[in-house]
C-alpha cells in the first residue's frame, strides 16, 4: 500500500524539514487576511503537523508584509447591504475556534514568527501560539473594538494571561497600535529581531525546542497552559502525573545517562 500524497495548499504554504513543520499564510495581496478556504487549509496544516511523528515543532508566519490582517473584509462587502443580520458566532465556531483548539491541544510546541501587522483575528491566532518571535516591523492591533464587535478568537483568554488584566483591558478597548518594541516591553512577545533575520531567529528557536525531549515539552506546555484553571492541589495532582509519564520516556534516561557520563544527550523525543 502507497502512502497517502501529502494535501496541497491554495492560501498556505507547508513546509516540513528537520523536525519543523512552517505554515505560511499566503495570500500577500490582501495581507493575509482570512477567508474560509484559508481557514480550512490552516487547520489541515495543523492537522497534518500533529499527524507527522517528524515533526516536532511547528512555526506560523506570514507571506509578504503582514502576518495577518484578520478577517478579509472583501468578503463583507457583498454581506453588508441594509437589511443584513450577522451571524458571526456561528461563524467563529465553524471558522476560527477549531484552529485556535488545535493549537493548544497539539503536543508540539508552536512559534509564531510575526514578520508584519498582527490585527484582529491575525493577532489573536499569534497570541494562541506558545512563543512569538517579533519582527523590528511588527506590529499589534485588537482592531475589534472600533467596527463595535469584541475581541474573539480567545484574544480575551490570552491576552490577560501574557500582559495582564489591565494593559489587555487597554489594548481591547482602546483599539490602539503596539510596535515590536512595546509588545517585548509588555510580554506579548519573547524577541524582536531585525527584519532579515526574522526567520533565521524563528527556525534556531525551533531547532532547539526540536532538539529536546518532545514528551517533557509536551507535557510541560500542557501544564503550564491549564495553570490557571486549577488550583494548587490541582496543579500538584496533574504535575505527580506529568511527571510519572515523563520518567518513563526514553528522553529521560537517556538524559540521566548522559548526565552521569557526561555527554551531550541525543533526545529522540520517546
Amino acid at each position: 500500500m502507497t502512502a497517502a500524497a501529502a494535501p496541497t495548499y491554495e492560501t498556505i504554504q507547508y513546509d516540513a524539514a528537520s523536525h519543523v513543520a512552517t505554515i505560511t499564510l499566503n495570500r500577500p495581496d490582501v495581507f493575509n487576511a482570512f477567508n474560509d478556504p484559508l481557514s480550512k487549509e490552516l487547520l489541515a496544516a495543523l492537522k497534518e503537523a500533529e499527524r507527522d511523528a517528524a515533526v516536532r515543532v511547528v512555526i506560523l508566519t506570514g507571506a509578504g508584509k503582514a502576518f495577518s490582517s484578520g478577517q478579509d473584509l472583501g468578503d463583507l462587502k457583498k454581506k453588508y447591504v441594509p437589511g443584513h443580520v450577522p451571524h458571526l458566532g456561528d461563524d467563529l465556531r465553524r471558522r476560527y475556534d477549531p484552529i485556535i483548539r488545535k493549537i493548544a491541544e497539539l503536543d508540539k510546541p508552536t512559534i509564531a514568527a510575526v514578520n508584519g501587522v498582527a490585527a484582529g483575528a491575525g493577532c489573536s491566532l499569534a497570541l494562541a501560539c506558545d512563543l512569538r518571535i517579533a519582527s523590528d516591523q511588527a506590529t499589534f492591533i485588537e482592531v475589534f473594538i472600533n467596527v463595535g464587535l469584541i475581541p474573539d478568537s480567545a484574544s480575551t483568554f490570552f491576552l490577560p494571561r501574557l500582559i495582564g488584566l489591565g494593559r489587555a483591558m487597554e489594548l481591547c478597548c482602546i483599539g490602539r497600535k503596539v510596535d515590536a518594541e512595546e509588545a517585548l516591553r509588555i510580554g506579548l512577545v519573547n524577541q524582536v529581531v531585525p527584519a532579515g533575520e526574522l526567520v533565521t531567529a524563528a527556525r534556531a528557536l525551533a531547532a532547539r525546542l526540536a532538539s529536546l525531549p518532545g514528551r517533557g515539552l509536551a507535557l510541560t506546555r500542557q501544564l503550564l497552559r491549564k495553570s490557571f484553571e486549577r488550583s494548587l492541589d490541582e496543579q500538584l495532582v496533574a504535575e505527580a502525573f506529568a511527571q510519572e509519564t515523563a520518567g518513563m520516556t526514553a528522553d529521560h534516561y537517556e538524559g540521566v545517562i548522559a548526565f552521569i557520563e557526561k555527554r551531550k544527550p541525543v533526545f529522540t523525543g520517546k
